[in-house]
């Protein structure tokens, strides 16, 4: 196709509307009978993708042009939909999809698709994926050996991998029921504090407290404190072979941010502890250490077993029963979204809803002379 303004030549696959050149609208030339005809590529995260549902094939690609290409010829029988597949067992075929990804997955990611590829439907494993004759027995026998939301994770890696070679499966998972995540009222915290103090983990623990996420406070080093602030940047994961590594970026751009030293005794620990600017604050043979650390001081205190995370949940309950605003408990947590922070991490302390709950009923006091009157008639 040429352009009729600027007499650039633009390549026909691309099936412009506009020249790429200097944006003139170009004249649409009236479908050819017997074109082959695809879905609209669409984007989903940094790849397009073209849904062959006829081929049962789904095309990814790094363009879309690249897409666009080759699910035409997929669909012209110019390439075979499962000669990439043929072959490849499903073990090969993580180990090719994490491979050609290696400087874009985090260490962290490729540790949890070595722990799927290790455990995760042991009876098809090794088996070739085009030879498969049907994923969702595949699903249901996997469902009597792991839980729901393992299995979601499982197969969130197993169909992405599929897909990148041509295979579509359609099946259904269990549903995953949400259990209750455990975290320390505002009273309960108290409790915590004192259980904890001179203890091991608790500088940790008053990390998790301001906050911050296991990854977070395993990367905060001397040089990350400014008088009462401290500025989280980095994180420190494990990577496949279990070694702790320390990364320069943080889960996504609203995690790096300054947090401000609230709790009195944090600011005691990390004046005693100050080393080599570089060096954590935090040593651990691994991250569990710290988990272990903070449930014992839980039992020792008679309260639920929170972890890590808990504490940061205990942080955005304390936060709510305080009054913060939800885009203040945001930006000092580094979350994301409103609506992580309102369904998931804010908790009303149940002491705050039996308050409330009190409240109305000292307000309906006054009803009581209409009983004593009712009953007297």
């Amino acid at each position: 196709m040429k352009c009729k303004k600027c007499k650039a030549d633009i390549p026909d696959e691309l099936h412009p509307v506009y020249c790429c050149y200097c944006g003139e609208k170009l004249q649409r030339e009236r479908k050819k009978k017997g074109e082959i005809k695809i879905p609209t590529p669409r984007k989903r995260g940094q790849k397009w993708y073209v849904d062959l549902r006829r081929e049962g094939v789904t095309v990814i690609e790094d363009t879309e042009a690249a897409a666009r290409a080759k699910a035409l010829a997929i669909r012209a029988g110019l390439i075979s939909s499962v000669k990439s597949a043929r072959g490849l067992t499903l073990r090969q075929a993580i180990d090719k999809y994490i491979e050609t990804r290696d400087n874009i997955l985090s260490p962290a990611t490729v540790r949890g698709y070595r722990i799927i590829q290790r455990n995760a439907f042991p009876g098809i494993m090794d088996t070739d994926i085009s030879s498969v004759s049907s994923w969702q027995a595949a699903i249901n026998d996997e469902a009597r050996r792991v839980k729901a939301k393992t299995l979601k994770n499982e197969w969130g890696l197993v169909r992405t991998v599929l897909a990148e070679n041509g295979i579509q499966a359609d099946v259904a998972i269990p549903q995953v029921i949400r259990n209750e995540l455990s975290w320390l009222d505002f009273e309960q915290i108290k409790l915590f504090l004192d259980a904890i103090r001179d203890e091991p983990g608790e500088m940790g623990a008053l990390f998790a407290l301001h906050g911050l996420r296991r990854s977070e406070l395993l990367a905060v080093t001397p040089d990350k404190i400014n008088g009462q602030t401290i500025l989280v940047e980095g994180s420190a994961v494990l990577d496949e072979d279990n070694a702790l590594v320390r990364k320069e970026e943080n889960k996504n751009t609203s995690s790096r941010r300054e947090v401000p030293i609230m709790i009195p005794r944090l600011a005691e620990l990390i004046e005693a502890n100050g080393g080599d600017a570089n060096t954590p604050f935090l040593h651990y043979p691994s991250p569990n250490v710290l988990y272990v650390q903070i449930n014992r001081a839980c039992d020792k205190a008679g309260l639920p077993r929170v972890g890590v995370h808990g504490l940061r949940r205990s942080f955005a309950s304390l936060a709510y029963h305080l009054g913060w605003s939800e885009h203040q408990t945001m930006r000092v947590g580094g979350w994301s979204n409103t609506q992580t922070v309102h369904n998931v991490y804010i908790k009303l302390a149940q002491a705050d809803s039996a308050a409330d709950v009190e409240k109305m009923r000292r307000y309906y006091d006054f009803t009581t002379k209409f009983t004593t009157t009712s009953k007297k008639a």
